[in-house]
């Protein structure tokens, strides 16, 4: 099957920037974000406003270096040349294991959102099917993925606009709502902004952090990337300030015009809060998009892990067989081993189908943190090996700067 070990350079920058959209925008936010408004209240909007400062400040670390050296490994890849063998073996297996989990919830959360139009069907069987469906689309050429990708990412990013600006319709004009506004007491009317104090705020860190984690899919793109040099800094600069935006609009909506302390864990709290209203249409198109962006999510999932893995055996901390590539230049060695180990959510979602997710995206939360810190910390190590030049170009917030040749 395999005829050589090379990716082929298959993504534009469209592709890059709706990719770590919908890597980012998923199971996070469309479910996650129930367990971290149960817990921080109001307040969970500043929360995610300090998780996608964070996010932004590590994308800028990742793209100088993606950058400079447009490898599929990534920031393995750069801890390895950075910081040492030890530590890109490290992080390299970390962020598998971080995204192997996120897959995991993703997978879980896709079951639980067919499960509110199809109570009867235990949810395993619809992970198990997602999970062939996605091994399926993986195994296609990178520039047929992408494409896939950016039309699922893309119909996601435009249903959440048109959410947010229903949601000010409500808010404002009471559409839907029989004329009556809602306004926004509701941030503050169920026990004040901070309504579980400062430390329910904290808490919430945990699923905020699982929302964000997923974006530095970014720096794994270089590595099939069209024009590296280009695309890489416009998907750094744009995505995580809309992943911001998205975030914090989508809930800010959400809470506005319902009690954040009846938002419900049982589904998406956007389709059981249009449910609550008895706006039961949107409750219905909100959960086929809630089902898209899960599908969007595990499909960067998977393309993730697989590309990481093959830059891991290339530099020879992953099984050799890991690098061979198919005819189309997909790493079908490890799309398959990831597809085998998704069946692992499916054997959870049989034997604790209600408590799966807290638990993985606890672990999952733990994952990302590392990955970030080894980003931060490799950008450190790049920065005073570069010219006095070109690093002065960075200290200016110039991201693009030459690479070797």
């Amino acid at each position: 099957m395999e005829s050589s070990n090379k990716l082929k350079r298959g993504l534009s920058t469209r592709h890059i920037r709706f990719m770590a959209l919908g890597s980012a925008i998923g199971t996070g936010l469309f479910y996650g974000s129930a367990d971290a408004i149960k817990m921080a209240g109001p307040s969970v909007l500043l929360a995610y406003i300090i998780g996608g400062a964070a996010a932004y400040i590590i994308m800028r670390a990742l793209g100088e270096m993606s950058v400079h050296n447009p490898a599929a490994s990534s920031f393995s890849r750069y801890a390895q040349d950075y910081l040492g063998p030890l530590a890109g073996y490290i992080t390299g297996w970390t962020y598998c294991f971080e995204i192997l989990i996120v897959a995991i919830a993703d997978v879980t959360a896709f079951g639980i959102y067919m499960g509110v139009w199809f109570p009867a069907v235990p949810h395993w069987i619809w992970v198990l099917s997602v999970v062939l469906i996605i091994c399926a689309v993986n195994l296609m050429s990178v520039k047929v993925f992408g494409e896939l990708e950016f039309w699922f990412s893309f119909f996601k990013v435009a249903t959440i606009i048109i959410m947010i600006l229903a949601g000010f319709g409500i808010i404002i004009w009471g559409i839907g709502n029989g004329g009556q506004p809602t306004g926004i007491h509701n941030l503050w009317s169920n026990g004040g902004f901070f309504s579980n104090g400062w430390l329910g705020m904290v808490m919430s860190l945990q699923m905020v952090m699982f929302a964000y984690g997923g974006i530095e899919i970014i720096g794994i793109t270089a590595g099939e990337a069209k024009d590296p040099e280009k695309s890489i800094p416009r998907a750094i600069n744009s995505v995580p300030m809309r992943i911001l935006v998205f975030y914090v609009g989508t809930l800010f909506v959400i809470m506005s015009i319902y009690p954040w302390n009846q938002v419900g864990t049982n589904g998406s709290p956007f389709v059981l809060t249009f449910q609550h209203l008895g706006i039961t249409f949107a409750a219905s198109i909100l959960n086929f998009v809630v089902l898209t962006a899960s599908l969007s999510a595990i499909n960067s999932d998977v393309f993730g892990v697989g590309r990481m893995l093959h830059g891991m055996a290339e530099q020879g901390s992953a099984p050799k067989m890991f690098a061979k590539t198919s005819r189309r230049g997909v790493p079908w060695v490890t799309v398959t081993v990831m597809t085998i180990a998704l069946l692992f959510a499916v054997y959870l979602n049989y034997i604790m189908p209600e408590n799966v997710f807290l638990v993985i995206a606890s672990l999952a939360t733990f994952a990302t943190v590392w990955v970030w810190i080894m980003i931060l910390l490799s950008q450190i190590a790049f920065r005073r090996r570069l010219p006095p030049e070109e690093a002065k170009a960075l200290k200016s917030g110039c991201l693009a700067v030459s690479r070797p040749r």
